[in-house]
């Protein structure tokens, strides 16, 4: 007889601009493989990784790909916890308003809350 385990709560922290490097796309690419398995999934942003949810990103000019794509996908696999640290929205003048998707802004001590309550935490 098997038994059914509950989702995992998962959280996945984006701390990488979105071009440079791989590590936006590869934590967006996590999340989304994450969320088909139909774990909890909170996403956040934090320092650099903000500028990820900003608008009009101009991937082209230097030759990457558009990661806002990715970014309107993720109610499609229920990712619906996606936050964004007030702190480093404000020391990047992001207005929480203006950004490309929905984010909760929250403080560096809600964000810790959250950390503390996930089953499993990756950071990248």
């Amino acid at each position: 007889m098997s038994t059914l385990q509950s989702p995992k709560t998962i959280t996945f922290i984006s701390r990488s601009t979105p071009y440079g490097s791989g590590r936006a796309k590869a934590c967006l690419d996590m999340v989304l493989s994450a969320a088909a398995f139909e774990q909890k999934i909170n996403l956040v942003f934090m320092d650099d990784g903000v500028w990820q949810l900003q608008t009009a990103q101009k991937p082209k000019s230097i030759d990457a790909k558009d990661l806002s794509a990715a970014l309107s996908a993720l109610p499609l696999f229920d990712v619906n916890n996606i936050f964004a640290e007030s702190e480093s929205l404000s020391a990047r003048d992001l207005d929480p308003a203006s950004l490309a998707i929905g984010v909760k802004a929250c403080n560096a001590e809600a964000i810790a809350v959250l950390i503390r309550e996930s089953d499993v935490v990756y950071q990248l």
